[in-house]
């Protein structure tokens, strides 16, 4: 099931976006957990719409089926909880690439590293190992799924880079992306020494108000 909530140029948008300040504004409930990281040195901030796919343990067949279902632009993004069996590797990497998905976010494993890395898609999910999963069995597309701690629906706005993976509400995106962008444009406007005099000040305030002396 294709879903698109979004259009090319939010994509542009929230690619402009590190993950830090999307984190600021929305909060921790948004950002999946720290086992979701880049599987390969370099790899640039990615960002699409959620396709979102729910693999039962130990199976792949729903996402090796999501490559030739995702629209172009899209992050697959993957449920599956199983850290005994890879869900992907080289090919289907290599062909989703050449489909036009954007990235890959699994809550679990893949295989194949070096050919992945040689072919620059980006991956963000739990790590390695060179068991195949099995295709026999249905999970979901299209369907709410939870990947590192984050429920995602389809179309929400998923943004990945060095720093985490992010996934933005579908609904909140016009005003996720306005507050980041006030957020960006501050922060450039201040210097070191204004940051740090306002951190200052906000550090002693606060040592002062636990009673601290020191």
């Amino acid at each position: 099931m294709a879903v698109d909530f979004t259009t090319e140029q939010d994509v542009t948008d929230f690619r402009d976006i590190p993950t830090t300040t999307l984190a600021d504004v929305l909060g921790r409930a948004r950002v999946m957990d720290i086992g979701l990281r880049p599987l390969w040195a370099g790899m640039p901030r990615v960002a699409g719409p959620a396709f979102t796919v729910q693999c039962p343990p130990g199976d792949n067949l729903m996402l090796h089926a999501a490559i030739y279902r995702a629209e172009p632009g899209s992050v697959i993004v993957v449920e599956s909880g199983d850290l005994d069996y890879a869900l992907a590797g080289g090919n289907v990497c290599a062909v989703a690439q050449r489909r036009g998905v954007a990235a890959f976010v699994a809550d679990g494993l893949i295989r194949d590293l070096g050919e992945v890395r040689e072919l620059g898609f980006p991956v963000f999910a739990r790590g390695v190992i060179p068991i195949p999963g099995s295709k026999e069995q249905l999970g979901t597309h299209g369907a709410p799924v939870r990947c590192g701690g984050v429920l995602v629906a389809p179309g929400d706005i998923v943004v990945a880079d060095e720093e985490g993976v992010v996934a933005v509400p579908a609904a909140d995106r016009a005003k996720v992306l306005a507050a980041a962008r006030a957020k960006l444009a501050k922060e450039a406007a201040e210097t070191l020494d204004d940051w740090e005099a306002a951190h200052r000040a906000r550090i002693e305030r606060g040592l002062a108000e636990l009673g601290f002396t020191g």
